[in-house]
């Protein structure tokens, strides 16, 4: 039986940059209930074909999200607790699951523990709730002692979590967003860097109270399988793909994502079976247009992502091609204010939504492309072809990079007479002698091939 993740369809919102929420919280003003411009967007997710929405941080903060203050309120920028709760329940109405950030390797200055610590020293009893705390210097923020921070970044305080108190608050708080927001997993931020042993106590935690909970963490470099196990996560972030997807198409070499294709899910690879988060941009990178020479490319580039092995995740906005760089300072552009309807009315890729809802329709009807396993059947320098396949199902996709039609001539199994192109209107072709002859695959193209017997 498989986790409703390998059917799923992600959505990434960062909800602060979204909805135009001040840079930073001054934790005096009344709740706003900026939340609420989601639901303006479920109509949206809809179309698209998105079937579970990873909203970014939402719990009260200093800045970014990622600093919190207070794990058991939703940021008086966004709302409160009650404009998540209705938005949560807007969501599933419309079949669409709910995952959060769960941002437990570090907290901000502003957590009330520290601050804590910071009027009482010594005498606090939460002294031991932060990372390697010692009364024996100052901080670089000029407090009367010294902690670690998240990556040298002393805004980023970094918890404790083999102390008890901390899981038990961190737990608690998991479990008053189950109950009062009705979410379907968490995202976890930095898992790479959280110890194993917290991993495994939160994930027993979780899915003994929902045993379909969803765990994916944010992994960058390393095994993926040391963190997303049967113990542990679910899922992690597929970050060797997401460089290869973009690059293989701005450098013109497929073989660049071939190679990690065949490591990660072809015979004898490393993630076979695990449903890693597949995307190819987010709130930390650039966006997918800016990253890429030709605007064409997004099309190869979306089908690929729906195709491949995994579940695909569309960053808001990257639908209509928007652009945004980061910088080394600032990462505003890449989490714009955005309005649903000026994006729609003002798109730079006009078709690429459209798109996007035609791969996702065929990943929901062709199972071999949520379930399958994976096989390269050819690569060069701007075209790629694979199979995906079950036991019930093999479906072909021949994409090309060029920006004039190529024909392709792929090994298929003998067992096949016939397939048809389920992205470009029903066409067949005819499997002879083990091959698949197609005259023309599009430039900057698709074809997605259901074999038949």
């Amino acid at each position: 039986m498989f986790h409703w993740s390998f059917d799923a369809v992600f959505y990434h919102i960062y909800p602060l940059g979204l909805t135009g929420a001040p840079a930073r919280n001054d934790f005096n003003q009344p709740p706003i209930p900026r939340l609420d411009q989601l639901h303006g967007w479920i109509d949206h997710l809809k179309k698209l074909g998105v079937n579970a929405l990873y909203l970014g941080p939402v719990f009260e903060s200093t800045a970014h999200g990622y600093d919190t203050a207070d794990y058991y309120h939703v940021d008086r920028r966004l709302g409160s607790d009650e404009t998540l709760t209705n938005l949560s329940a807007a969501l599933h109405a419309n079949g669409i699951r709910l995952i959060l950030d769960g941002v437990f390797n570090h907290v901000g200055r502003d957590f009330w523990a520290f601050r804590d610590v910071q009027q009482r020293g010594w005498e606090s009893p939460y002294r031991e709730w932060f990372h390697n705390l010692r009364f024996d210097g100052r901080s670089p923020y000029g407090d009367p002692f010294t902690y670690e921070g998240w990556a040298g970044h002393h805004d980023l305080v970094k918890l404790n979590l083999w102390n008890p108190a901390v899981r038990e608050h961190l737990f608690e708080a998991v479990a008053y967003w189950i109950d009062a927001f009705a979410i379907d997993g968490l995202r976890l931020d930095a898992a790479d860097v959280i110890e194993t042993d917290f991993l495994k106590a939160l994930a027993a935690f979780c899915k003994a109270r929902r045993p379909d909970f969803w765990l994916m963490g944010e992994i960058v470099h390393g095994d993926y399988r040391r963190l997303a196990n049967p113990q542990m996560l679910n899922s992690a972030t597929n970050y060797e793909c997401y460089k290869g997807l973009y690059s293989s198409l701005a450098d013109a070499n497929y073989f660049e994502i071939a190679y990690a294709l065949n490591r990660q899910f072809g015979e004898g690879g490393t993630y076979r079976g695990l449903p890693l988060y597949n995307f190819v941009d987010n709130h930390d990178v650039n966006r997918a247009a800016s990253n890429l020479k030709k605007p064409a490319h997004l099309y190869p580039l979306y089908s690929l992502l729906f195709t491949m092995p995994g579940v695909p995740s569309i960053y808001y906005g990257s639908e209509w091609g928007l652009e945004g760089r980061r910088t080394p300072y600032n990462d505003s552009t890449l989490r714009p204010q955005l309005d649903l309807g000026q994006m729609s009315e003002k798109t730079a890729q006009v078709c690429l939504a459209d798109h996007i809802t035609r791969l996702a329709s065929l990943r929901k009807s062709l199972s071999a492309l949520r379930y399958g396993a994976y096989r390269q059947l050819y690569v060069s320098h701007e075209q790629l072809a694979f199979a995906r396949y079950t036991d019930s199902e093999t479906v072909a996709v021949l994409l090309n990079a060029a920006d004039s039609p190529i024909q392709m001539d792929v090994p298929a199994p003998t067992s096949f007479t016939s397939a048809v192109d389920m992205l470009n209107g029903g066409e067949r072709f005819p499997v002879q002698n083990g091959r698949l002859h197609i005259e023309a695959v599009y430039p900057n193209g698709c074809r997605i091939l259901r074999l038949e017997r």
